[in-house]
């Protein structure tokens, strides 16, 4: 079975006067269609950088990072977006709903940037919609829903494009402890669907909800298994004289 994402000896670098940075240092990771992973670290982990890769918003300094097989490592921005459209669903920690638009037509905007034809785009969203449980609020704008609406809203979006890969980024994070529990809830019931589902989080008892953990520290791997291993949620000792990475 091909890998849906596969870094090969990935790097990304960045010159900060005169210290180089290295946000993900020689990172070797494969996940596969149908996974729920959680990417896992503290703030200068790397495991921002890592996001970005897969979410085709950034490219390697040096090393491949494949999606569905095609090597998207090289190509620019333009390339990146047409594959960002077509098999990528985001989930972000603070929504990115625009307020101007109604709940539907936030569900809409990227079926719109794929081409899809107005009545197409109408019934995807609708679906999406009726998912999450808001086909009912349709109309309302963002402003008049709360937190966790708004995030199912973006869930939402996240599906109407029948994306590969479901990448959430805290998704939890603007929530309460209640809400965000729902959150996840979702994220696990899409995965059981079939759904591929990459979680970046900070937080150890949201990985956990994940099958597999990936834990980044300093631009690298250092644990990458089952996320109900007692390993997995291990704090790595950091010394005072280590320096932090950031990404």
């Amino acid at each position: 079975m091909e890998h849906l994402i596969e870094f090969q000896s990935v790097y990304k670098i960045y010159q900060m006067g005169d210290t180089q940075v290295r946000a993900l240092d020689g990172v070797d990771m494969t996940i596969d269609p149908g996974e729920f992973v959680a990417i896992v670290g503290q703030s200068g982990s790397g495991k921002s950088t890592a996001m970005n890769i897969i979410g085709c918003l950034d490219v390697p300094s040096t090393g491949v990072y494949k999606l569905g097989g095609v090597d998207v490592s090289t190509m620019d921005d333009d390339q990146q977006a047409v594959i960002r459209n077509k098999m990528l669903g985001f989930i972000f920690q603070q929504y990115n709903l625009i307020p101007k638009l109604n709940v539907l037509e936030n569900v809409e905007l990227p079926l719109l940037y794929a081409g899809v034809s107005e009545r197409e785009r109408r019934e995807r969203a609708l679906r999406s919609l009726e998912r999450v449980g808001l086909a009912d609020k349709y109309k309302n704008r963002p402003n008049q829903l709360s937190g966790g609406q708004q995030q199912r809203v973006s869930i939402a979006r996240a599906l109407a494009g029948d994306p590969s890969v479901i990448l959430a980024d805290e998704p939890t994070g603007a929530l309460d402890s209640r809400t965000g529990r729902e959150v996840l809830h979702f994220l696990k019931q899409l995965h059981e669907e079939g759904n591929t589902v990459v979680l970046i989080t900070h937080d150890n008892s949201i990985a956990v909800k994940a099958e597999r953990i990936v834990r980044l520290q300093d631009g690298k791997i250092i644990y990458d298994g089952d996320a109900h291993d007692p390993q997995a949620v291990v704090q790595p000792h950091l010394d005072d004289e280590d320096e932090e990475v950031t990404a």
